[in-house]
């Protein structure tokens, strides 16, 4: 019965996303948005069951002899991500009921959106669930191909378009690698199962690295690890910010479900693999959050922050695999709990985040940072939420981004005990890029809440803001602030969500004791919390008291009456020192307007930073490409007659060949 429910839940976006095709523009969200929120509750049952009972719900069926018997099943590992993608998702399609009221009169396709929409949350919830690889494949190929058009919702905006195509070339280049992983797979077991797959591994365990290598580029790429990240900073500020928030939160989890998946199915592999994917998740949280200190995009800006926690997620892998490689329960534990959690707090804080961004967006027309400033005033409400996004996201306590991290850094000092000379010199430099990480999380956030909320108005689409988002947007935000808040404070609860997941990856059919003692710690974190705001109440109940009776009283301005908006700090001056600094890590591409006359009327300086990978191999990759292609274009020339010739001559080389190798 338990099943019936998930397929049910299953179902019902898909006939959602049929049904809205056939209902009135302004209705189609809503209508989306209450078929969404029953199959999040009936899918709570089995997901909640599994994860809390460790016991796995599985239906199978038989389609024909190619697909073999199909799996679904739901264990510790597929709840959580169930949990996470049905509620988050629910969560997204009730913001976009605003958020889509705008383009309701600009003859944009709405009814392929809400289709795609629909159906993208129904793919994901079978990507996680389905063990059967030809029938996974066919759902994932879903899932990229709905996003895709989900990311091309204004087609008419060439980079819009352009941007949609990076990102679906790039999954079809993931695609093929988890298709050789599955296809090595199926190979040595005569089989599509998953099940099978484990068996034939542990008989085989000399395919165990290749496998995982396979599957972690191409799962890593829809994830958006370095360097397979290029089309995450273009997709995601392209397309409408609900689907920024779903994208970014919800859909590159898949990839990190695929990698913790097969390592369910080959177990950890060698020592040097899991090093190498250590590495690869420092580098790539470094980059995103680097990156993201540059950009004055504000979405860009965000998605490059997927980019770092992604990274942090993956460190958490890194460290999980080592610490059982060397033996270390706390280690493993530690991380892979610290990863799986901070899989539900970075879909939580990021969300909110790409829809405080898509309330500016809506109100002010522009994401570019240095348009903005003042909006404190304007927005009062996003600004707070805002704010609240960025703490969350700067693991700073007692919001959840902090518990995640605290678990992965307690994984990595326990480590250190248990350790070689490599291994410690790894941990070392792990612990000091998390901190680096961290402290540059706080410079871009610190730029950003400065900048677009504070001060002045830099344009007149800042200063011509009539009111705040509307209820249908705030509401769903402050659900997600409210979720950050709680899992900060009450961290236990998060912990016994992810425990039984981890124990799922790890193989163990108890609990050990270094999971009571991660109760235990996420018990102190709670009471420390609790200590923290007590002190912060009283403080402020203090200063209230001693300036109830203050009066205020503007000091001397020096002369000057007023400041405006070209006295305070921009974007590029407030981080220029520090990017200044890393000059080798950019590529600066200019844009200058000299001034010519006495009193110009327009001149300006402005600098964008372009990502090293893009600018010295995906777009060398681009022109070559387009060189040798460009040699072929004299054969699509219209004539009719030279068409039926190229026909003929293929013709009769085919015919040769075929002599020739009878």
């Amino acid at each position: 019965m338990v099943m019936e429910l998930y397929f049910i839940a299953l179902l019902i976006p898909v006939f959602c996303g049929l049904l809205s095709i056939f209902i009135k523009e302004k209705h189609k969200m809503k209508v989306c948005s209450i078929f969404a929120g029953i199959s999040a509750l009936l899918l709570l049952k089995p997901a909640i069951y599994s994860i809390y009972t460790g016991e796995e719900l599985s239906y199978s069926f038989y389609i024909s002899e190619i697909f073999g018997r199909i799996n679904f099943v739901i264990d510790p590992l597929s709840a959580f991500f169930i949990l996470v993608i049905s509620i988050m998702s629910f969560v997204g399609i009730i913001y976009a009921n605003g958020y889509i009221k705008p383009y309701l009169n600009k003859k944009l396709n709405t009814s392929s959106h809400t289709f795609f929409l629909m159906l993208l949350t129904a793919s994901m919830l079978g990507v996680v669930t389905c063990q059967n690889a030809l029938a996974f494949l066919i759902l994932w190929e879903i899932m990229s191909l709905s996003s895709f058009f989900l990311v091309i919702f204004e087609e008419d905006k060439k980079e819009v378009l352009n941007s949609g195509i990076k990102y679906l070339v790039y999954m079809h280049i993931s695609v093929i690698f988890i298709m050789c992983a599955f296809a090595l797979m199926s190979n040595i077991s005569n089989s599509f199962n998953f099940s099978d797959f484990t068996n034939a591994i542990n008989q085989n365990s000399h395919f165990k690295d290749i496998v995982f290598i396979l599957s972690f580029i191409g799962f890593g790429t829809k994830a958006g690890f370095i360097p397979f990240h290029n089309w995450l900073p273009d997709a995601h500020p392209s397309a409408p910010s609900h689907i920024s928030g779903i994208m970014s939160g919800v859909m590159i989890k898949t990839g990190i479900y695929g990698i913790l998946r097969t390592i369910v199915i080959t177990g950890i592999p060698s020592k040097i693999v899991a090093y190498c994917v250590l590495i690869i998740a420092i580098t790539s949280a470094l980059w995103g959050v680097l990156y993201a200190i540059s950009q004055h995009d504000i979405k860009k800006l965000l998605a490059y922050h997927s980019l770092e926690n992604i990274g942090i997620i993956g460190i958490g892998i890194g460290i999980g695999m080592l610490g059982v490689i060397y033996h270390n329960g706390y280690t493993a534990i530690l991380g892979f709990s610290g990863a799986i959690l901070h899989v539900l707090n970075h879909s939580i804080f990021k969300m909110l985040l790409f829809f405080c961004a898509g309330n500016v967006y809506n109100k002010t027309h522009t994401r570019n940072i240095e348009l903005l400033g003042g909006l404190i005033k304007k927005m009062p409400y996003t600004a707070a939420l805002f704010i609240i996004g960025s703490i969350a996201i700067c693991a700073i306590p007692p919001f959840n981004g902090f518990v995640s991290e605290f678990l992965i850094y307690s994984g990595v000092v326990l480590g250190m005990f248990k350790s070689n000379i490599a291994l410690f010199l790894t941990l070392v430099i792990t612990l000091s890029s998390l901190a680096l990480i961290g402290t540059m999380a706080i410079l871009c956030f610190t730029k950003v809440v400065g900048v677009v909320f504070l001060g002045n108005p830099r344009s007149k689409e800042a200063e011509n803001i009539d009111s705040d988002a509307s209820k249908v947007m705030t509401v769903p935000m402050t659900f997600l602030a409210i979720l950050t808040f709680v899992i900060g404070i009450f961290p236990q609860f998060a912990v016994s969500v992810v425990a039984i997941p981890t124990l799922n990856i790890l193989g163990f059919n108890t609990i050990p004791e270094e999971i009571k003692s991660i109760f235990e710690l996420a018990n102190l974190i709670s009471v420390l919390c609790f200590i923290f705001l007590a002190i912060l109440a009283i403080t402020f109940g203090i200063r209230f008291l001693i300036n109830r009776k203050t009066k205020k009283h503007t000091t001397w301005g020096c002369g000057y009456n007023k400041i405006n908006s070209r006295m305070q700090y921009t974007a590029s001056s407030y981080a220029g020192l520090f990017i200044s600094t890393l000059k080798p890590l950019f590529k600066r591409v200019p844009h200058i307007k000299k001034p010519k006359d006495l009193f110009p009327k327009i001149a300006y300086y402005e600098v964008e930073i372009e990502d090293l990978e893009e600018a010295y191999i995906i777009k060398p990759l681009i022109k070559l490409d387009e060189k040798i292609l460009s040699k072929f274009e004299r054969i699509q020339n219209g004539n009719m007659q030279q068409y039926i010739l190229f026909g003929l001559v293929f013709l009769i080389l085919a015919i040769l060949g075929l002599i020739f190798i009878g």
